[in-house]
């Protein structure tokens, strides 16, 4: 029986740091090499670029980096290995998506992605033309049939693989992690190799970029579609699948590491730490700054905070005003203690007040209204972006979708910040994450969760004063944000009238905040900013 040693190596490259990805490519085969004994070693897609690289495919000088690091590669890395690595590249005028196959110092093969993806956060056909042509490469006796990524959602390119000759699917993916996504992907793999026949592997990136987060999770099915390999989510590292010849001249992978599953609590909590330690750490911040009201979502983003960075690069500043409740100082206090984090208090009062004695004369006659409000929420911010400038820390905003949903947010206010890791996570969702990382250890006081949640800009206020239950509410958002029904089919479904059309007139009415938010972790099928674009200015009335 012949035996091939495959090394899925799931990592996380830095977009655009072609000469680094190349380098981490290179220490990379050296270690399969060394701990597997590997014979072939598969990369992600568009690794030596990082991904989504976005317009620096455009710049002028991309070709000459990528030349210069696949000829450093071809001089540097191990020899009687089979290397298959994504980068872009223009071929005859055109750019493609490739897969290339490096061979002892010597670039063999080329595959370009055929199914360019053009929706929700994918934008492939502005960068890249359709590859036409079926790559099949044979190595060691065993037949590698490449596909990129979107390539797989599909059954032509398998189809096309396989009529080619081959006996076992390489994908290279660049696949971002959303809500439920690994089990949808699982599902997928599992009906292409089984309606394929032949053993499929399937390797990820890892890692967080800008909004987008990757999980890893790269496997191999065999081709029944019974998963055989399933790499650690969340993790990188070197994950071998042994391909072996049978008798019959099937190639079938051998039984071995499978991860088991894990509670969509967790799933999502890591998705929110891995996207702000990396946003943080690629960008070169020493660490991150952030206000500590006693409220459940800047409670929930003080501990993704600590469990992305560590305590010691972590600085909470609880920031009190006239309506801030005694409990909420008590518990701000409480949970900087609990996570050992630098903790110190600012009040507000004579900031408010001196901004309020500066603007007597001009609000002389007029009511106080929100406009005091939010005036405590910039003084805040004001204080936030200052200690930014001065400590060079990143301010951390806490807005959760919910809100920022129907912008129950100060602009220039609570919504100050470079990076948001809740951005993307329901209220709802946001309670559930907070009892879940509770029973890991105590990270946040229990009073946090169990309290109406308040703004606290005003006496005795609740959010429920201006906002229908979140468990309705969340309903109404994901119906209307994700799923893209109109108010009279979600009434339909059986809410009231009332809150569709006041929570849909919110949404809408607030487009323009949320262009001006800081960006945060996509965990959704359809968070906003990239995946889900309407113009600022428009007629549209809600309706059917």
């Amino acid at each position: 029986m012949q035996d091939l040693t495959l090394v899925m190596a799931q990592f996380d490259p830095l977009v655009g740091d072609i000469p680094g990805n190349a380098a981490r490519a290179i220490e990379a085969v050296r270690e399969a090499r060394i701990e597997h004994r590997a014979d072939v070693v598969v990369f992600p897609e568009l690794f030596l670029s990082g991904y989504p690289p976005e317009d620096l495919l455009l710049r002028p000088s991309l070709e000459a980096r990528l030349d210069e690091a696949r000829a450093t590669m071809a001089e540097k890395m191990a020899r009687d290995v089979l290397v298959i690595i994504g980068y872009p590249g223009v071929r005859e005028g055109q750019r493609y998506n490739l897969a290339g196959v490096l061979y002892n110092g010597r670039w063999e093969a080329e595959y370009a992605k055929q199914t360019l993806p053009n929706r929700q956060v994918f934008d492939e056909q502005r960068y890249f033309a359709p590859g036409t042509q079926t790559l099949v490469h044979e190595h060691k006796g065993v037949r590698l049939g490449l596909l990129i990524c979107e390539d797989l959602w599909h059954e032509a390119p398998t189809d096309a693989a396989r009529a080619a000759g081959a006996d076992a699917i390489l994908s290279l993916n660049a696949s971002p992690y959303h809500q439920d996504k690994p089990a949808e992907r699982l599902r997928l793999l599992e009906a292409r190799s089984a309606g394929a026949g032949c053993p499929v592997v399937y390797v990820n990136t890892i890692g967080g970029q800008d909004e987008l987060v990757f999980d890893g999770g790269s496997c191999c099915l065999d081709g029944e579609g019974k998963l055989a390999v399933l790499a650690p989510y969340w993790q990188p590292g070197l994950m071998p699948v042994q391909l072996r010849r049978q008798d019959s001249g099937a190639w079938t992978p051998g039984d071995g590491e499978i991860e088991p599953d894990v509670d969509p609590e967790e799933s999502l909590y890591c998705a929110l730490v891995t996207g702000l330690r990396d946003y943080v750490n690629k960008s070169g911040f020493d660490g991150v700054v952030l206000g500590l009201s006693g409220g459940i979502d800047s409670a929930m983003s003080l501990a993704i905070a600590v469990d992305a960075l560590g305590p010691q690069r972590v600085r909470a500043v609880m920031m009190p005003y006239h309506y801030t409740a005694d409990i909420s100082r008590e518990d701000a206090a409480q949970q900087a203690d609990m996570l050992g984090v630098h903790y110190e208090v600012l009040p507000i009062e004579p900031v408010v007040e001196s901004f309020m004695g500066t603007l007597a004369g001009v609000f002389e006659g007029t009511g106080r209204d929100t406009t005091e409000e939010n005036l405590q929420a910039r003084c805040r911010g004001v204080l936030l972006m200052a200690l930014s400038n001065k400590k060079g820390l990143m301010v951390l905003s806490s807005g959760n979708k919910s809100e920022i949903a129907v912008g129950y947010t100060t602009l220039y206010g609570d919504m100050v910040g470079g990076y948001n890791a809740i951005k993307d996570v329901y209220k709802t969702w946001v309670y559930r994450l907070a009892r879940w990382r509770n029973a890991q250890s105590p990270a946040i006081p229990e009073r946090v969760i169990e309290r109406p949640p308040s703004a606290e800009l005003a006496p005795d206020q609740q959010d429920s004063d201006s906002l229908p239950d979140y468990d309705v509410l969340d309903a109404i958002l994901q119906r209307y944000i994700e799923g893209d029904m109109s108010a009279e089919a979600i009434i339909a479904v059986g809410f009231d009238r009332d809150d569709v059309y006041r929570v849909i007139k919110l949404v809408d009415r607030c487009e323009y905040k949320r262009r001006q938010a800081p960006v945060g972790v996509r965990v959704t099928p359809r968070g906003f900013g990239r995946d889900r674009r309407y113009p600022l200015v428009n007629g549209w009335q809600p309706g059917e």
